[in-house]
């Protein structure tokens, strides 16, 4: 175990192994013990369960017998296709499994020192931000001699019965494992970044375009690493049914590859080059297999060559793997969880995201000032949530923000157990904000994700330069919980946590002052401007002055009507002192005023938008320039009223 690892229930592996090996003892782990209580909270397994070691089952017992790969598990008793799904994902990825199966050889049975057995193992999970060790004993349940869980193909190998076993014990017994999502195990056992995909709702094999870069996308993740899974969706009494075409509804499925497969035989297919897209799927049973196109024994594999073939691994059994077409795959399956294993390293052949992690809680309070459990933006309590605020600085950035709360799996035991509605809105706000906002003036709602009681919310979307306030809710108000919020973007985005609702009173306040008003200025739009070239345009920008302080916006290129859609938050500690707004034509030698605009900024003036003639500056500012802006000025004397 790693300095920086965490070990579940304070137990550390090495020290509990040690004193088992001094004391000639094999482990019993007395915080999952071998009883009922670690089987099940409301339905016992069928039959009398006798809790057996390896040794007991196997004369030779081993972690992995020929290496590890994905059939060596087949699902058990426990409705936990989705974890056994994601194991089976998990054993194709070398540089995971290593770290969630730390030391293996270390771990594993010795016949030359059975001395050094001490009948403990330990495994890793990405649990809620942090890698946390999971020490069990290897007590295995059985039901006449034979394992009644996750079990492997051979009698002898054990690793997917003792993972399966560390997982039940991080969420309180195994009954707690029934029904879940693939994707939670793959984040749990890599830390990756899973964006669900309802490819029922998307349609894709009605439209190749999007089709085709669905499988572009997939090819990349898979190639990069990354982990795939699908299922069919189904009524409650339709779980676990097989269809004409031997596929399963309500059951997770594996993706061991994803391949754009040649056609053709011999030379000819090579000069060709003609292939087809095609995906390779497991379902943790072991067996029942689709039957159509492609399937193992269809007549569309006459079709490659024996070389593809080859290179593919066709095999002719009911082993639980088949490949498909991805046009029928997108037509048969209805959600698919990919897994993407986020590149943060700072050196990279492949695109690196800069990562920000924060971790938060739902709370209520009865002051609206403390309170941060608003719920939704249906509610009026919204803004009383936590509030994390970040940049674009780039013209356009990918940004990627996943929401997770805190796993209530373990809760199931008590009668509870069941996930909050979560979501997220992002808010595009004032290029200088720096508090957290109380009222919804110009700030505008960039992006919502769903609201769905999932333990994670996903949303990828694309933001041009500014400043962005996310806002992770509840879907309902008052509902208390603990959440783990996730941005990716190109480059550092200074993401942080507004926490203050206004300036702070310093030892220096009495001497400098103390804001008296906040203002908020909206700059909308300018229209009519004056040329400034000789195409007949410009290049505006709006800059807003207020005591001192200043907001820029972008340029607009080549444009005399500009959209500047750009605003500013000011604290004025002299409320009698005019707030300037100045419009610039951009030029490389020299920038040109183009007109200016100035406010009182009093409580009393309107709050609606208005259309101002632009004007000069200095003694001639009373004449007119040609061109007007359109703005909003809001001003209170409540500090938290904006």
């Amino acid at each position: 175990m790693s300095f920086s690892d965490v070990a579940f229930k304070n137990q550390n592996y090495d020290d509990l192994k040690s004193e088992c090996i001094q004391n000639k003892k094999l482990f019993e782990d007395p915080e999952f013990p071998a009883n009922d209580s670690s089987l099940f909270y409301e339905k016992p397994p069928r039959g009398k369960v006798l809790w057996k070691r390896p040794g007991e089952i196997s004369s030779d017992p081993r972690l992995f017998v020929d290496g590890i790969n994905s059939h060596d598990l087949n699902q058990g008793d426990v409705g936990n296709c989705w974890f056994v799904a994601a194991s089976s994902c998990l054993a194709l990825k070398p540089n995971i499994w290593t770290k969630v199966i730390p030391d293996w050889e270390e771990q594993d049975w010795d016949p030359e020192h059975p001395e050094n057995y001490a009948g403990i193992f330990h495994f890793q999970f990405w649990i809620f931000g942090q890698w946390t060790d999971v020490v069990v004993d290897d007590r295995l349940p059985t039901v006449d001699g034979n394992l009644i869980y996750c079990q492997s193909n051979s009698k002898s190998e054990f690793w997917s019965a003792l993972l399966e076993k560390a997982y039940a014990k991080l969420y309180g017994c195994y009954e707690s494992l029934k029904g879940g999502n693939t994707g939670d195990a793959v984040v749990d056992f890599s830390g990756a970044v899973c964006e669900p995909i309802n490819l029922e709702e998307e349609a894709f094999y009605k439209d190749q375009e999007k089709q085709n870069h669905l499988f572009e996308n997939l090819l990349k993740v898979y190639e990069r690493g990354g982990i795939i899974s699908c299922s069919i969706k189904a009524e409650e009494h339709e779980i676990e049914f097989k269809k004409a075409n031997g596929l399963v509804k309500g059951h997770a499925y594996s993706v061991t590859a994803v391949k754009n497969v040649r056609l053709g035989h011999g030379l000819i297919a090579f000069f060709k080059n003609e292939t087809i897209p095609m995906i390779r799927m497991r379902n943790p049973w072991g067996q029942k297999e689709w039957n159509g196109p492609w399937s193992d024994s269809s007549e569309e594999w006459a079709k490659i060559g024996d070389m593809e073939r080859k290179n593919l691994g066709l095999t002719v059994e009911d082993d639980g793997e088949f490949w498909m077409s991805f046009e029928d795959w997108c037509k048969q399956f209805t959600d698919a969880d990919v897994c993407r294993i986020i590149n943060t390293s700072v050196i990279s052949v492949h695109k690196t995201w800069n990562e920000v992690l924060h971790f938060g809680s739902w709370t209520k309070h009865g002051d609206p000032l403390l309170n941060r459990c608003g719920g939704c933006g249906n509610n009026k309590t919204f803004l009383q949530n936590p509030q994390y605020m970040f940049d674009v600085t780039k013209e356009t950035d990918e940004v990627l923000i996943t929401l997770q709360q805190k796993d209530r799996r373990i809760l199931r035991k008590t009668g509870q157990g069941e996930n909050l509605s979560i979501g997220f809105s992002i808010l595009k706000v004032e290029l200088n904000r720096k508090y957290r906002i109380h009222r919804l003036l110009s700030q505008k709602l960039m992006e919502t994700s769903i609201f769905i009681n999932s333990r994670s919310v996903f949303l990828r979307c694309n933001l041009p330069q500014g400043r962005y306030v996310i806002i992770p809710t509840t879907f309902q108000a008052g509902e208390p919980g603990e959440f783990m919020l996730r941005i990716f973007t190109d480059v550092d985005s200074g993401c942080r946590e507004l926490t203050e609702d206004k300036p702070k009173v310093k030892c220096w306040t009495p001497l400098f002052g103390y804001p008296q008003v906040v203002t908020h200025v909206s700059v909308r739009n300018a229209e009519g401007l004056e040329n400034q070239d000789q195409t007949g345009g410009a290049d505006p920008y709006v800059i807003i002055y207020c005591e001192g302080k200043s907001v820029k916006s972008t340029i607009h290129k080549d444009t005399l009507n500009p959209e500047f859609d750009t605003s500013g938050v000011f604290y004025r500690k002299k409320p009698t002192k005019p707030i300037t707004v100045e419009v610039w034509n951009s030029n490389a030698v020299k920038d040109e005023f183009m007109g200016q605009v100035v406010l009182s900024g009093s409580p009393k003036d309107t709050q609606n938008y208005q259309k101002l003639q632009l004007r000069k500056r200095g003694s001639n500012m009373a004449d007119e320039m040609p061109g007007s802006i359109i703005l909003c000025v809001v001003t209170e004397s409540e500090l938290t009223a904006i």
